[in-house]
């Protein structure tokens, strides 16, 4: 987040399965027809260099194909006037487990102006569909550096990885799904201020920390679009790590008008069982916050949650947070 309201922590966690278990699909491992292809025999060696190659005034749907293999670059992708599909080859695109490419760098806000710089990918274009890569900042603890800065409407990442420490999904504007996904982090890993987004069927991945915060939602007022809507996931210690149960919150509020449902959702005792905490004790930020949970299952679900938090009767569904329309734009192959 923004480095007046940076809050530095150290680090911990044990192993995340994926969610749900999902017939396994094919494997992608050759460019589809008509994509732009980016290693191995492909014409392109950078994924910035493909990027750079796309029209910016054609409507015509266009798209990526990325080579297995570890691209060490920051990737911007401009506003463009079409859609765009990004594939990374895989064993198995149903899921995050048999992603073979990885775009991974170190940019934090200590060389950067801004969150948005740091990202390893910067995502500013609408109508962008991303699939089976791994997108990774490798900074650490110490200063917000993010793995994706998502700036723009109807953006979906699908069987993607997400890692980072501190701020590592940026969920800024327009609406947007994240979907059999794995993300991890420390402090305010999943944030932004006036996103809609919906996450469904992930793994969010906690990492050894004294204290961390799963979400940090900056929305500022009632007309303020933004939510949050964590659907069908599972919490835990990230892989490698060792996380002492209740180090970890569902959310702390950036804004005062914050607003994050966890629902039908596995957590294990990392989660604190108040589930929610202030901003900080002399700023707490609560008072027009909605976060909320349903039919959450596991230790970390269970508790005497915080006094300005509520239990839902029912699912949010995704039409309410994503329009009625949402599958005109949303790959709902890989939703709940």
């Amino acid at each position: 987040m923004l480095p007046s309201i940076a809050f530095v922590l150290t680090l911990a966690a044990s192993a995340v399965a994926a969610p749900t278990t999902l017939a396994p699909r094919a494997g992608r491992t050759s460019p589809p027809s008509g994509c732009l292809a980016v290693g191995g025999s492909g014409k392109y060696k950078t994924v910035q260099s493909a990027v750079d190659a796309l029209s910016a005034s054609s409507t015509a749907a266009q798209c990526i194909f990325i080579a297995k293999g570890t691209y060490k670059e920051q990737v911007y992708i401009k506003p463009l006037k079409s859609a765009l599909t990004v594939y990374g080859e895989t064993t198995d695109t149903s899921s995050y487990t048999g992603n073979t490419v990885t775009i991974t760098q170190g940019k934090s806000q200590d060389d950067a102006p801004n969150n948005d710089e740091t990202a390893t990918l910067r995502a500013w274009t609408p109508n962008l569909k991303v699939y089976n890569i791994n997108l990774v900042n490798t900074r650490g603890q110490g200063s917000q550096a993010l793995a994706l800065s998502a700036y723009a409407d109807k953006q979906g990442y699908y069987g993607c990885q997400f890692k980072g420490y501190q701020d590592t999904i940026l969920a800024q504007q327009g609406s947007q799904v994240y979907a059999k996904s794995y993300i991890e982090g420390a402090t305010d890993f999943i944030f932004g201020q006036k996103a809609i987004a919906w996450f469904d069927g992930c793994s969010l991945g906690v990492l050894t920390a004294s204290v961390g915060y799963i979400t940090a939602n900056g929305r500022d007022s009632d007309s303020n679009p933004s939510y949050y809507v964590i659907n069908n996931s599972k919490i835990a210690a990230a892989p490698g790590n060792t996380v002492s149960a209740g180090a970890y919150y569902l959310g702390r509020p950036w804004r005062n008008f914050s607003r994050v449902v966890f629902q039908k959702t596995s957590m294990t005792n990392v989660i604190n069982a108040a589930g929610w905490k202030v901003w900080n004790t002399d700023d707490p930020r609560t008072d027009k916050v909605t976060y909320a949970e349903y039919a959450n299952t596991g230790d970390g679900s269970k508790g005497t949650r915080a006094s300005f938090s509520k239990k839902l009767s029912a699912a949010v569904s995704p039409s309410t947070v994503l329009g009625s329309d949402y599958k005109s734009w949303v790959d709902a192959a890989y939703l709940s």
